[in-house]
């Protein structure tokens, strides 16, 4: 089985979109906000979406099972407030629901997070219990900048995140860290905020102990994990000499996603990165949707680029593909053996 563990109702329709705008622009307007139940979508509009889109990309490019949650890009935490956050992540996810029902064969749910510019990390638990325990999620996109590039919050180690990690443990869920849209003109969105992000968190963690008090949290870091496999030796080098400790201890915790859009990047990633943290992921349709002109084929066919890895082992391949992804997300795990898969 070939699971994709980076996924994203991306292909939601126009009436979709439009219901968030109207939110936004009544955020300070509760009365005449729009209603929840006025952004449902349809089961037709969810099938000409996912059918036309993801769906026809998983089939044609030879993946199984997709881990699918909202767009993240549209998460967009700063905008509203923290109660058109949490209405919004309701709908969002309720709607990616929707879709793994429809199709559960082919998606599995991960949620949201109803985060909000200055508001506490905890208040996003009851949310996160809601899609794990009464849904079936397996995981959970977090946000470790509501502010959408600004960065004027406290770094995911400091202590105020750390009821959210309690809640993360105790459900045995992973936590994929994942910023939303830039508001700030400086950082383009996909281009540069997400892949900041992903270098900013890790070095976050490599400064701290976080690990250390919650050793069974797991961050997926997406997008090939930034800039940190590309420059390995900084890392391990800074690790050693700020932390006092081999940065390799942190493989118990931290895992890389394959959206690296050319062959050379993923061929250097599972050449640093051990086999046994890298899950393969493809974010289709998401950050880069044209063709390559050299090759005549899509940026985000990832798993193309996987399967040309000459020195990867049909071993690793095969936990890349598969394993690895049961193994971090348990729930998905359990779900698959209740399926006999």
């Amino acid at each position: 089985m070939i699971i994709d563990c980076h996924g994203h109702f991306t292909t939601v329709p126009k009436s979709f979109r439009d219901w968030r705008a109207k939110q936004v622009e009544f955020a300070d307007d509760p009365v005449n906000a729009p209603r929840i139940r006025e952004g449902r979508i349809t089961d037709d509009q969810i099938r000409e979406g996912v059918g036309g889109g993801q769906l026809k990309l998983q089939q044609e490019r030879g993946s199984d099972l997709t881990l699918f949650s909202p767009i993240a890009g549209l998460m967009s935490h700063h905008l509203g407030n923290e109660r058109t956050s949490l209405e919004w992540a309701e709908l969002s996810n309720d709607t990616v629901y929707r879709v793994t029902e429809l199709y559960p064969d082919n998606f599995v749910p991960v949620c949201q997070l109803p985060q909000s510019p200055g508001a506490p990390p905890a208040n996003s638990i009851p949310e996160l219990k809601r899609c794990v325990e009464e849904l079936g999620f397996v995981g959970c996109n977090l946000n470790p900048d509501p502010t959408g590039g600004y960065w004027t919050g406290k770094p995911v180690t400091d202590r105020e995140w750390y009821p959210l990690y309690e809640a993360l443990v105790e459900l045995d869920v992973p936590a994929m860290i994942h910023v939303a849209a830039s508001c700030n003109p400086n950082f383009h969105g996909t281009g540069a905020h997400y892949l900041n992000a992903d270098t900013s968190v890790f070095m976050q963690v490599l400064q701290s102990k976080l690990f250390e008090d919650f050793p069974t949290l797991r961050f997926v870091i997406p997008h090939g994990g930034g800039a940190v496999p590309y420059h390995w030796g900084r890392y391990r080098g800074m690790s050693l000499e700020i932390a006092e400790r081999p940065l390799e201890e942190m493989f118990a915790n931290i895992f890389f996603d394959t959206c690296v859009y050319h062959q050379p990047g993923v061929e250097l990633l599972t050449k640093v990165i051990p086999a046994d943290n890298v899950l393969f992921g493809s974010e289709m349709i998401g950050a880069v949707r044209c063709k390559d002109p050299d090759t005549g084929h899509y940026f985000d066919d990832t798993k193309r680029y996987v399967d040309a890895i000459p020195s990867l082992s049909e071993a690793d391949r095969h936990k890349i593909y598969e394993t690895n992804a049961r193994r971090v997300y348990p729930r998905l795990d359990a779900r698959l053996k209740a399926r006999s898969l």
